[in-house]
């Protein structure tokens, strides 16, 4: 009978390592997701800048059309109104010049010359004005169409900027994905060089377990019933624990995000006392003392991530003594912040 439950808990604690292993590969599936979303979300942001740009100089472009539109019209009449005043110019003269012969063959005609004389000055005047004119609208077209000009090449050069920072984040979201690649790599070593130094200093307990990618405590080792106060006898398991994570957390480099995440578990039966209104408080005041003893080890507090359960992730979903007592926990778990 002994022997076919050793083998029944040995074959019910294969399934939290797979559940663990196959919950750290989706959390790197929605890690990169994440990622990928967000480069996204970046381009589609820098994408949109770039159509209003768009937008703006198009209709920039449009405005200054219609007003060289406009200024060519203005420039057209402007133009005929000088060949009518050049005509009119021409005509006075030929007035003026039959009037200076008039006068020459009798003085009456004196007073009609001058008077024309003045109007041919007065003529000339606008003349001059509407010329002036015409030279101030040639300026301001020769203007336009380097504004133009000036858009044109603003426009061309948005376009190679949208082109370059296109190339940009495809290249920075390639070397993204190999740096993340290499840090999982590299935690992974870690991981399995930490839970090897754990079980060269543990050996072969059975209330003291290897699973998978996690460290397992019973909680009859470090506490009694229903309390959160650590024995004293727990003392120089815990010790020993914390010496493989000091040792650990000097060997990983200091740009790796790793964490010991240390997480409480009950069993099903309620607890509803002063101190503890439920499962989830004992569990998680459980795992907050481990993680202040850790600290009071030398272990970084950035280092430690304290976890509540309660009784809703039994490994055995048996209602016996035995179940129970396998339930009540405490996992170490060393992963990615």
């Amino acid at each position: 009978m002994a022997g076919r439950l050793v083998r029944r808990d040995r074959a019910l604690n294969v399934w939290p390592g797979y559940v663990d292993a196959l919950t750290t590969l989706l959390l790197s599936v929605v890690f990169l997701l994440t990622i990928f979303v967000t480069g996204q979300f970046f381009l589609s942001q820098e994408l949109s800048g770039r159509d209003t740009v768009l937008e703006r100089l198009n209709r920039q472009i449009s405005e200054l059309t219609d007003l060289l539109a406009l200024e060519r019209s203005g420039k057209r009449a402007m133009e005929e109104s000088a060949a009518s005043l050049r005509a009119n110019l021409q005509g006075s003269e030929a007035e003026r010049k039959r009037l200076q012969d008039l006068l020459a063959s009798g003085q009456g005609a004196e007073g009609k010359a001058a008077e024309l004389g003045r109007q041919l000055d007065a003529e000339k005047g606008a003349a001059t004005r509407a010329l002036n004119q015409v030279d101030l609208l040639n300026q301001q077209i020769a203007a336009m169409r380097q504004q133009l000009a000036a858009l044109e090449d603003a426009l061309a050069a948005s376009e190679t900027r949208d082109r370059e920072s296109q190339a940009r984040i495809a290249d920075l979201g390639s070397r993204l994905n190999v740096a993340l690649a290499q840090r999982v790599q590299e935690l992974a070593r870690y991981r399995s060089d930490f839970f090897g130094r754990l079980r060269q200093i543990l050996g072969n307990r059975p209330d003291i377990r290897i699973v998978g990618d996690r460290f397992v405590l019973q909680s009859e080792v470090l506490f009694s019933a229903g309390q959160a106060v650590l024995k004293p006898e727990a003392g120089p398991e815990i010790d020993r624990i914390a010496g493989a994570i000091l040792e650990l957390n000097r060997q990983i480099p200091a740009d790796i995000p790793w964490v010991l995440r240390v997480d409480g578990h009950t069993d099903a039966r309620p607890i509803n006392s002063s101190q503890f209104p439920s499962n989830w408080a004992l569990s998680a005041a459980r795992a907050i003392a481990v993680v202040q003893y850790l600290v009071g080890k030398g272990i970084p507090p950035q280092r430690l991530l304290a976890g509540a359960f309660g009784e809703f992730q039994p490994v055995d979903v048996g209602t016996s003594e035995e179940a129970y007592a396998r339930n009540r926990r405490i996992e170490m778990k060393l992963t990615e912040r």
